[in-house]
């Protein structure tokens, strides 16, 4: 699996910080997600994730 955080913030102009803020989950456990590093995500954190960035989870994880 791979995360595409880093690519849509870009898109949407969007900082780690503010997406933190936004979403309400520490800037370090989105590092660890935005890295690859992460071994499972929540449902709650995926949607608040795709609210936040307006996306889709497809938008937001790929399978490689």
């Amino acid at each position: 699996m791979r995360v595409r955080l880093d690519e849509l913030l870009k898109e949407r102009g969007m900082t780690l910080i503010e997406l933190s803020h936004r979403v309400e989950i520490t800037v370090v456990n989105l590092s660890i997600l935005k890295n690859g590093h992460a071994e499972a995500v929540r449902f709650s954190t995926l949607a608040r994730l795709c609210a936040a960035l307006g996306c889709q989870p497809g938008d937001l994880l790929t399978y490689e």
